[in-house]
Protein backbone atom coordinates (compact mmCIF):
# COMPACT_ATOMS: atom_id res chain seq x y z
CA UNK A 1 0.00 0.00 0.00
CA UNK A 2 0.72 3.63 -0.22
CA UNK A 3 -0.41 6.90 0.86
CA UNK A 4 -1.43 9.78 -1.83
CA UNK A 5 0.75 12.82 -0.55
CA UNK A 6 1.16 16.49 -1.25
CA UNK A 7 5.19 17.20 -0.92
CA UNK A 8 5.11 21.07 -0.09
CA UNK A 9 9.30 21.94 0.37
CA UNK A 10 11.25 24.86 -1.32
CA UNK A 11 15.20 24.66 -0.74
CA UNK A 12 17.84 21.86 -1.57
CA UNK A 13 17.89 20.88 1.97
CA UNK A 14 13.99 19.30 1.33
CA UNK A 15 14.94 17.27 -2.11
CA UNK A 16 16.46 13.86 -0.41
CA UNK A 17 12.93 13.80 1.45
CA UNK A 18 11.28 14.19 -2.24
CA UNK A 19 13.25 11.47 -3.29
CA UNK A 20 12.48 9.60 -0.74
CA UNK A 21 9.20 9.58 -0.65
CA UNK A 22 9.03 8.49 -4.42
CA UNK A 23 11.14 5.80 -3.66
CA UNK A 24 9.43 4.29 -1.23
CA UNK A 25 6.89 3.75 -3.15
CA UNK A 26 3.83 6.94 -2.07
CA UNK A 27 1.81 8.23 -4.69
CA UNK A 28 2.94 12.21 -4.93
CA UNK A 29 -0.16 13.70 -6.23
CA UNK A 30 1.50 17.28 -6.07
CA UNK A 31 4.42 18.87 -5.38
CA UNK A 32 3.88 22.51 -4.03
CA UNK A 33 6.84 25.02 -3.67
CA UNK A 34 7.88 28.90 -3.62
CA UNK A 35 7.27 30.79 -6.82
CA UNK A 36 10.04 31.04 -8.82
CA UNK A 37 12.12 34.21 -7.90
CA UNK A 38 14.99 36.18 -9.73
CA UNK A 39 18.31 35.20 -9.43
CA UNK A 40 22.23 35.92 -11.23
CA UNK A 41 23.95 38.53 -13.06
CA UNK A 42 20.54 38.09 -15.10
CA UNK A 43 18.06 38.53 -12.69
CA UNK A 44 15.88 35.08 -14.39
CA UNK A 45 13.38 33.43 -13.04
CA UNK A 46 14.60 30.13 -11.33
CA UNK A 47 12.60 27.56 -9.68
CA UNK A 48 13.13 26.45 -6.34
CA UNK A 49 15.50 23.54 -6.10
CA UNK A 50 12.30 20.94 -4.62
CA UNK A 51 10.23 22.64 -8.07
CA UNK A 52 12.89 21.96 -10.40
CA UNK A 53 13.56 18.15 -8.87
CA UNK A 54 9.61 17.93 -8.81
CA UNK A 55 9.43 18.53 -12.81
CA UNK A 56 12.80 15.88 -13.16
CA UNK A 57 10.19 13.27 -12.27
CA UNK A 58 7.41 14.30 -13.88
CA UNK A 59 5.21 15.80 -10.98
CA UNK A 60 2.62 18.49 -10.94
CA UNK A 61 4.03 21.52 -9.16
CA UNK A 62 1.84 24.35 -7.84
CA UNK A 63 3.31 27.69 -6.70
CA UNK A 64 0.52 29.82 -4.86
CA UNK A 65 2.37 33.16 -3.05
CA UNK A 66 0.09 31.95 -0.07
CA UNK A 67 -3.21 30.27 0.73
CA UNK A 68 -5.49 32.96 1.29
CA UNK A 69 -7.18 32.54 -2.22
CA UNK A 70 -10.15 30.26 -1.35
CA UNK A 71 -9.52 28.51 -5.13
CA UNK A 72 -6.11 27.51 -4.15
CA UNK A 73 -7.55 26.24 -0.49
CA UNK A 74 -10.24 24.05 -2.82
CA UNK A 75 -7.50 22.64 -5.25
CA UNK A 76 -5.53 21.75 -2.55
CA UNK A 77 -8.64 19.99 -0.89
CA UNK A 78 -9.43 18.58 -4.00
CA UNK A 79 -6.36 16.66 -4.35
CA UNK A 80 -8.04 13.83 -1.69
CA UNK A 81 -4.63 13.47 0.25
CA UNK A 82 -3.76 11.08 3.08
CA UNK A 83 -1.17 13.46 4.17
CA UNK A 84 0.86 16.43 3.18
CA UNK A 85 4.32 16.49 3.91
CA UNK A 86 6.09 19.85 4.56
CA UNK A 87 9.91 20.21 4.70
CA UNK A 88 11.02 24.15 4.72
CA UNK A 89 8.61 25.35 2.57
CA UNK A 90 8.57 28.95 3.77
CA UNK A 91 4.89 29.64 4.30
CA UNK A 92 2.98 29.36 7.27
CA UNK A 93 0.36 26.94 6.61
CA UNK A 94 -3.81 28.06 7.43
CA UNK A 95 -5.99 25.38 9.21
CA UNK A 96 -8.01 24.80 6.08
CA UNK A 97 -4.81 23.76 4.82
CA UNK A 98 -3.65 21.90 7.67
CA UNK A 99 -7.11 20.38 8.32
CA UNK A 100 -7.42 18.68 4.59
CA UNK A 101 -5.50 15.64 4.49
CA UNK A 102 -7.15 12.50 5.98
CA UNK A 103 -3.89 11.65 8.18
CA UNK A 104 -2.78 15.67 8.19
CA UNK A 105 0.46 17.43 7.45
CA UNK A 106 3.77 16.34 8.81
CA UNK A 107 7.09 19.00 9.22
CA UNK A 108 10.36 17.87 9.24
CA UNK A 109 11.94 20.49 11.64
CA UNK A 110 15.66 21.08 12.00
CA UNK A 111 15.92 21.14 15.51
CA UNK A 112 15.30 19.84 18.67
CA UNK A 113 11.86 20.95 19.67
CA UNK A 114 10.95 23.33 21.68
CA UNK A 115 14.42 24.88 21.14
CA UNK A 116 14.52 26.86 17.84
CA UNK A 117 11.43 26.94 16.63
CA UNK A 118 10.91 29.13 13.47
CA UNK A 119 12.71 29.85 10.32
CA UNK A 120 16.49 29.13 11.03
CA UNK A 121 17.01 26.71 13.51
CA UNK A 122 20.18 25.35 11.75
CA UNK A 123 21.71 28.71 12.09
CA UNK A 124 20.57 29.58 15.38
CA UNK A 125 22.28 26.05 16.66
CA UNK A 126 25.75 26.78 15.53
CA UNK A 127 25.46 30.31 16.29
CA UNK A 128 24.39 29.48 20.07
CA UNK A 129 27.27 27.37 20.47
CA UNK A 130 24.68 24.42 20.75
CA UNK A 131 26.19 20.80 20.95
CA UNK A 132 23.56 18.74 19.88
CA UNK A 133 20.85 19.06 16.79
CA UNK A 134 18.27 16.94 15.43
CA UNK A 135 15.57 16.27 12.99
CA UNK A 136 12.10 15.83 14.04
CA UNK A 137 8.92 14.66 12.30
CA UNK A 138 5.99 16.73 13.98
CA UNK A 139 2.00 17.05 13.50
CA UNK A 140 1.54 20.39 12.40
CA UNK A 141 -1.18 22.93 13.96
CA UNK A 142 -1.77 26.45 13.68
CA UNK A 143 1.19 27.61 16.24
CA UNK A 144 4.67 28.38 15.26
CA UNK A 145 6.38 24.54 15.27
CA UNK A 146 3.99 23.77 18.45
CA UNK A 147 2.67 20.50 16.88
CA UNK A 148 3.28 17.21 18.74
CA UNK A 149 6.11 14.57 18.14
CA UNK A 150 6.48 11.36 16.39
CA UNK A 151 9.84 10.77 15.52
CA UNK A 152 13.47 12.23 16.32
CA UNK A 153 17.14 11.78 14.66
CA UNK A 154 19.90 13.53 16.10
CA UNK A 155 23.27 14.46 15.46
CA UNK A 156 26.47 16.35 17.60
CA UNK A 157 27.90 20.11 16.52
CA UNK A 158 31.39 19.98 16.78
CA UNK A 159 33.61 23.25 16.98
CA UNK A 160 34.49 22.84 12.88
CA UNK A 161 31.40 22.33 11.97
CA UNK A 162 29.79 25.48 10.41
CA UNK A 163 25.65 25.71 9.30
CA UNK A 164 26.58 24.10 5.64
CA UNK A 165 27.87 21.22 7.71
CA UNK A 166 25.13 20.38 9.84
CA UNK A 167 22.86 21.56 7.07
CA UNK A 168 23.67 18.36 4.92
CA UNK A 169 23.67 16.19 7.94
CA UNK A 170 20.20 16.55 9.27
CA UNK A 171 18.79 16.78 5.40
CA UNK A 172 20.81 13.39 5.01
CA UNK A 173 19.15 12.34 8.71
CA UNK A 174 15.46 13.50 7.57
CA UNK A 175 14.94 11.84 4.48
CA UNK A 176 14.55 8.10 6.16
CA UNK A 177 13.32 9.50 9.08
CA UNK A 178 10.21 10.99 7.10
CA UNK A 179 9.74 7.94 5.46
CA UNK A 180 9.05 5.72 8.55
CA UNK A 181 7.17 8.17 9.99
CA UNK A 182 4.91 7.52 6.48
CA UNK A 183 5.34 3.96 6.93
CA UNK A 184 3.97 4.43 10.89
CA UNK A 185 1.10 6.38 9.66
CA UNK A 186 0.12 4.03 7.00
CA UNK A 187 -0.06 1.22 9.98
CA UNK A 188 -1.93 3.06 12.52
CA UNK A 189 1.06 2.44 14.80
CA UNK A 190 2.31 6.42 15.02
CA UNK A 191 2.89 7.80 18.54
CA UNK A 192 2.92 11.63 18.94
CA UNK A 193 4.19 12.81 22.17
CA UNK A 194 3.55 16.58 23.01
CA UNK A 195 6.09 19.36 23.34
CA UNK A 196 7.30 20.38 27.16
CA UNK A 197 6.61 23.74 27.65
CA UNK A 198 10.78 24.73 29.16
CA UNK A 199 13.35 25.55 26.87
CA UNK A 200 10.95 27.17 24.15
CA UNK A 201 13.90 29.41 21.82
CA UNK A 202 12.86 31.10 18.78
CA UNK A 203 14.71 31.16 15.27
CA UNK A 204 14.60 34.09 13.75
CA UNK A 205 16.27 34.41 10.13
CA UNK A 206 19.53 35.87 10.50
CA UNK A 207 19.15 39.46 9.20
CA UNK A 208 22.04 41.38 7.71
CA UNK A 209 23.07 43.09 10.78
CA UNK A 210 24.05 40.58 12.59
CA UNK A 211 26.50 39.28 9.63
CA UNK A 212 29.23 42.14 11.15
CA UNK A 213 31.30 40.58 13.20
CA UNK A 214 31.63 41.86 16.32
CA UNK A 215 35.31 41.37 17.85
CA UNK A 216 33.82 42.87 21.43
CA UNK A 217 32.60 39.20 22.07
CA UNK A 218 34.21 36.51 23.50
CA UNK A 219 36.35 34.63 21.28
CA UNK A 220 33.86 31.66 21.67
CA UNK A 221 31.23 33.63 20.30
CA UNK A 222 32.82 34.72 17.67
CA UNK A 223 34.12 31.80 15.81
CA UNK A 224 30.41 30.39 17.11
CA UNK A 225 28.57 32.71 15.08
CA UNK A 226 30.94 32.93 12.05
CA UNK A 227 30.91 29.03 11.59
CA UNK A 228 26.80 29.53 12.37
CA UNK A 229 26.90 32.12 9.29
CA UNK A 230 28.93 29.77 6.66
CA UNK A 231 28.43 29.03 3.60
CA UNK A 232 25.03 31.82 4.01
CA UNK A 233 25.11 34.84 4.62
CA UNK A 234 28.43 35.04 5.56
CA UNK A 235 29.93 36.76 8.38
CA UNK A 236 32.07 39.79 7.48
CA UNK A 237 34.25 42.33 8.59
CA UNK A 238 36.17 45.30 6.17
CA UNK A 239 39.26 45.83 5.34
CA UNK A 240 40.75 48.35 3.19
CA UNK A 241 37.43 49.40 2.44
CA UNK A 242 36.70 46.10 1.21
CA UNK A 243 34.16 43.63 2.64
CA UNK A 244 36.04 40.54 3.45
CA UNK A 245 33.40 37.52 4.30
CA UNK A 246 34.57 34.68 7.08
CA UNK A 247 33.83 31.25 6.57
CA UNK A 248 35.26 29.60 9.33
CA UNK A 249 37.25 30.24 12.77
CA UNK A 250 38.32 28.82 15.81
CA UNK A 251 38.58 30.23 19.46
CA UNK A 252 42.14 30.56 20.45
CA UNK A 253 44.37 31.86 23.44
CA UNK A 254 45.41 35.55 22.76
CA UNK A 255 45.23 39.21 24.53
CA UNK A 256 45.23 42.24 22.77
CA UNK A 257 42.70 45.01 21.96
CA UNK A 258 39.53 43.66 20.42
CA UNK A 259 39.79 43.07 16.36
CA UNK A 260 43.75 43.76 16.10
CA UNK A 261 45.89 41.08 14.70
CA UNK A 262 47.90 39.23 17.19
CA UNK A 263 50.25 37.49 14.49
CA UNK A 264 50.83 36.90 10.57
CA UNK A 265 47.94 34.72 10.41
CA UNK A 266 44.72 35.74 10.84
CA UNK A 267 44.79 35.59 14.68
CA UNK A 268 42.15 38.28 15.88
CA UNK A 269 41.60 39.50 19.25
CA UNK A 270 38.33 39.35 20.44
CA UNK A 271 36.62 40.97 23.98
CA UNK A 272 38.11 37.81 25.72
CA UNK A 273 40.64 35.19 23.64
CA UNK A 274 41.33 35.49 20.28
CA UNK A 275 39.73 34.32 16.93
CA UNK A 276 41.51 32.17 14.57
CA UNK A 277 40.32 33.14 10.76
CA UNK A 278 40.72 30.22 8.98
CA UNK A 279 38.24 30.40 5.72
CA UNK A 280 37.94 33.70 4.10
CA UNK A 281 36.40 35.31 0.56
CA UNK A 282 37.15 38.97 -0.83
CA UNK A 283 34.15 40.10 -2.73
CA UNK A 284 34.16 38.41 -6.51
CA UNK A 285 36.57 35.94 -5.59
CA UNK A 286 36.74 31.90 -4.32
CA UNK A 287 36.73 30.94 -0.91
CA UNK A 288 40.33 30.82 0.29
CA UNK A 289 42.94 29.37 3.16
CA UNK A 290 44.11 31.89 5.98
CA UNK A 291 47.41 31.35 4.02
CA UNK A 292 46.56 32.11 0.36
CA UNK A 293 44.63 35.10 1.84
CA UNK A 294 47.88 36.47 3.68
CA UNK A 295 48.98 35.70 0.04
CA UNK A 296 47.38 38.69 -1.44
CA UNK A 297 47.09 41.93 0.35
CA UNK A 298 47.80 40.97 3.70
CA UNK A 299 46.69 42.16 7.33
CA UNK A 300 49.67 42.86 9.43
CA UNK A 301 50.21 42.13 13.13
CA UNK A 302 49.06 44.98 14.80
CA UNK A 303 46.27 46.17 12.10
CA UNK A 304 43.02 46.63 13.47
CA UNK A 305 39.90 45.44 11.78
CA UNK A 306 36.62 47.41 11.69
Amino acid sequence: MSLRIAFMGSPDFAVPTLEAILAAGHDVACVYSQPPRPAGRGKELRPTAVHAAAERQGLQVRTPLNFKAQEDRDAFAALKLDVAVVVAYGLLLPRAILDAPRLGCFNLHGSILPRWRGAAPIHRAVMAGDKITGVQVMKMDVGLDTGPVMLTATTPISEDDTTGDVHDRLSALGAPLMVEGLALLESGKAVLTQQVEEGVTYASKVSADEARIDWRLAAPEVAARIRGMSPFPGAWFEHEGQRIKVLHARADEGTGEAGTALDGMLKIACGSGAARLLRLQRAGKGQMTAGEFQRGKQIARGQKLS
